[in-house]
């Protein structure tokens, strides 16, 4: 047995043996995967091996598709076939909120190039003649190209692929320890000896979360259990005389698709669902399946009868079921781990024959190259706080309302209820009681707006006009906003400021007080982070982001720190307490609560300072994500109430608004502000996202040749970041809506966007062809079924002069 490699991947499922299969293609050739017992022998055999195209997520959908471009073809590279059944697929909509849902991915896989068609009821029935009493559907999503696979032959044929490229298969030899040595390689210690290695990827699907353990980490998988049904055969399907489509319906929670000549159906029990060794499973068990249990999905078997009356015809022949993975978000985890260097996550895939091979494709370019050619960021490990354990009430019970949820629609601006309230700060009771409707992210509970629930809904709900009330109150007079959900670090440390410049596009603080907007790029010039660095002490900064990227920026930061440097990072997030306050009279409303002077001559825009506000201490930020005269004020957690308590007091004369993550949406789009995650990511450098005024060319930072050079290139950019103008009616740009040039072909993508309720107008950012970037340029976006106008602007649709942040 060898003793060393650059890779070690644990677990022989469809994730684990996808990554190895493109880390062979990428000329990581010396990679071995360790399997405790055959290949496919957790969770991936028993799978359903249903590969659809449809899916609500622009990058997920691209995962989606390796799978399908890949199981057609790789009999030829191999020679064993992935048993490919290409029969499409159709998912039935009742509701006009699942409509919208369609419309929405239909466009969106427009962009993609991958067919998609709406259909009616009438359609669905010439594809699938098996499904009858389809008078509660309204239309069905068909997607010709996907289909099914074979679970096991579809993974051999991976590992097949990466073996003949120089990549090495242990079977039936379990990981019984693991520990990182003082140089940073890896031990992985096996029943047949140990392995040194440079990386180690967790693959290991229902085990991950043990094996973590072996090092001290928390990874947020639990496993429920899934059931699927095979009919004996019947006359109606043998009469066929072809495979229909696989077909997905949201009334009984149920996939179905053809086996031999009966039917697979598949529910998702809309309750009551079960987990699977939560307090660890038996390392011994392979090819295991648990008890059935048909009195759990009897309801849904019920209403997929009344779907599929020839299914009356034939008895069951076999009841398969077994665990499936589940994260908190149902999505897997792909990526660092937290906190720790060299060590991958490849797993917690609820559908892991689909995304494996995507799966595989993206974290060999992460792990070859320092970043993918998608957006991974709602695949990073990193996105989930220390609230989400394996064992954690919030894991859990997510996983299980995660399930229950599986072929529901989502509309935008849904959190769901379980699990909720882990991380509250002090006023959220002061909060709560004003009407805050609540978002969860990253396990803290942010208000969204303020006043009745949301009947969410792809179009404007009933939030908008209130929403519009507390953006113009906030323009008007002034507003407070609970901002605790961010991330705040404190770096500090004689080199500290050394470590920020050089990873900082950027010039980092240079005096006292000062604070800069900085983008940290990777070697390949992508955007890795956004943060503001304030400089309070030649040796003493304090840094800002988005919430979810709290561990990510942490490591980001941690990673970069050299050997000998005297530096170190403190994540605050939990210990302090953010409060905004801007608006016109927001320097009259916090006048009155402190001896500092708030001049502008005293306290220029994009400055700090630490001063006492009603007597609490705060490091007071003349900051404004809004784009209005303001403060951020960062207190300490405990005294928090104190200091709300008396701002709003402080603000009543002045007509005081509170306003939520909604309002500050719609503020920060009508400044033309960018966001990280959305405009912002590591597909593209500051010169396609037009971040040319926060780049140093001077100075040294980490991805600087790449971004000068993109800068310099003489060949058009592929894309550009514009701000644009729609023409819309009840709906404004979510995400992910295609552009269509003159010539009506795709040439670019939307990012984000919203009613400006301030300036009356549709804005959105989209990245299009560069020729489409000068002001007054229009193209199209398809917007649920729509085709509507975008016009692009040369500036800013409020205040562009910024007159209002420098009152």
């Amino acid at each position: 047995m060898r003793d060393n490699a650059r890779c070690v991947i644990i677990g022989g499922g469809a994730m684990g043996v996808g990554l190895l299969y493109y880390l062979a293609h990428e000329g990581w050739t010396d990679t071995i995967l360790v399997e405790k017992g055959e290949l496919t022998s957790g969770s991936t055999w028993h799978a359903a091996g249903l590969v659809p195209n449809f899916i609500g997520d622009l990058n997920m959908a691209k995962v989606h598709q390796e799978a399908i471009e890949l199981y057609p073809r790789i009999e030829e590279e191999t020679g064993l076939s992935p048993g490919w059944h290409g029969c499409g697929a159709i998912r039935l909509a009742r509701t006009p909120e699942e409509v919208d849902w369609h419309r929405y991915v239909h466009a969106m896989l427009n962009q993609l190039g991958i067919e998609s068609h709406i259909i009616s009821p009438k359609e669905i029935q010439e594809l699938n003649p098996l499904l009858e009493n389809l008078d509660d559907v309204a239309t069905g999503f068909h997607t010709p190209n996907d289909g099914w696979t074979d679970p096991t032959g579809c993974t051999n044929a991976m590992g097949k692929g990466a073996r003949q490229l120089g990549c090495e298969i242990q079977r039936h030899n379990r990981v019984i320890d693991m520990n990182q040595q003082p140089d940073g390689t890896w031990e992985v210690v096996t029943e047949k000896g140990t392995i040194t290695c440079e990386h180690v990827v967790n693959a290991a699907g229902h085990y991950s979360p043990q094996l973590g353990q072996m090092i001290g980490l928390d990874v947020p998988i639990v496993s429920v259990i899934h059931q699927y049904v095979i009919t004996e055969p019947l006359q109606a399907m043998i009469d066929l005389g072809f495979e229909p489509p696989v077909t997905r319906d949201p009334r009984s929670s149920c996939y179905y698709r053809r086996e031999i000549d009966g039917i697979l159906i598949g529910p998702y029990e809309m309750s009551g669902a079960q987990t699977y060794g939560v307090d660890g499973i038996d390392w011994k068990l392979d090819f295991y399946l648990t008890p059935p249990d048909v009195d759990a999905i009897s309801d849904c078997l019920e209403l997929a009868l009344e779907r599929i009356p020839a299914w009356s015809e034939a008895g069951i022949k076999k009841i398969v079921s077994g665990p499936i993975t589940h994260t908190p978000d149902s999505g897997y985890l792909l990526g660092p781990a937290p906190g720790v260097r060299n060590y991958w996550h490849c797993n917690g895939a609820s559908i892991g024959i689909t995304q494996g091979p995507g799966a595989g494709k993206y974290l060999a370019q992460w792990m070859v190259h320092g970043q993918t050619e998608i957006n991974v960021r709602g695949m990073d490990p990193r996105r989930f706080g220390d609230h989400t354990g394996p064992k954690s009430v919030f894991a859990i019970e997510k996983a299980i309302e995660e399930y229950h949820e599986m072929y529901q629609v989502r509309p935008p601006g849904q959190n769901l209820p379980a699990a909720r309230k882990q991380k509250v700060n002090p006023i959220y009771d002061r909060l709560d009681a004003l009407g805050a409707q609540w978002q969860e992210v990253y396990g803290w509970e942010r208000p969204q707006y303020f006043g009745d629930p949301e009947q969410h809904s792809f179009r404007r709900s009933n939030a908008h006009d209130i929403v519009a009330t507390e953006v113009t109150r906030t323009r008007e007079s002034v507003g407070v906003a609970d901002l605790t959900a961010f991330a705040k670090f404190e770096v500090v440390g004689s080199d500290a400021a050394a470590l920020l410049d050089r990873l900082s596009a950027n010039k980092i603080p240079t005096k006292d007080g000062g604070m800069r907007l900085v983008h940290m790029l990777t070697e390949l010039g992508g955007i890795e982070c956004e943060l503001t660095i304030t400089r309070f002490a030649h040796d003493r900064f304090y840094l800002n982001s988005a919430i979810t990227g709290t561990t990510h920026d942490e490591d980001w930061l941690n990673d970069h720190i050299r050997e000998g440097e005297d530096v170190t990072v403190t994540d605050v997030t939990d210990s302090v307490g953010l409060l905004g306050v801007t608006g016109p009279r927001s320097r009259d409303l916090l006048a009155s609560l402190t001896d500092a002077d708030l001049s502008n001559d005293s306290f220029r825009w994009l400055t700090a300072r630490e001063i006492d506000v009603a007597g609490v201490p705060c490091k007071a930020l003349r900051v404004s994500y809004v784009g209005e005269l303001g403060w951020e004020l960062h207190m300490p957690m405990v005294q928090m109430a104190e200091l709300y308590d008396a701002i709003v007091a402080a603000g009543e004369p002045h007509g005081i608004v509170h306003f939520g993550a909604y309002a500050m949406n719609v503020m920060r789009i009508e400044k033309g502000y960018k966001a990280w995650g959305s405009e912002l990511t590591t597909e593209i450098t500051p010169i396609e996202a037009r971040l040319e005024r926060f780049v140093d060319f001077e100075g040294e930072f980490i991805g600087k040749d790449v971004t000068v050079g993109r800068r310099d290139q003489t060949d058009p950019l592929s894309m550009v970041l514009v701000y644009c103008e729609v023409d819309t009616s009840d709906h404004d740009v979510r995400g992910n809506e295609p552009a269509y040039g003159a010539d009506g072909g795709v040439i670019g993508i939307a990012t984000s966007g919203a009613w400006g309720h301030s300036v009356d107008k549709s804005l959105a950012f989209a990245y299009v062809a560069p020729e489409y970037e000068e002001p007054g340029s229009t193209f199209e976006l398809e917007m649920l079924g729509e085709m509507r106008t975008a016009t692009v602007l040369a500036e800013p649709a409020y205040d562009p002069a910024n007159m209002a942040l420098r009152a």
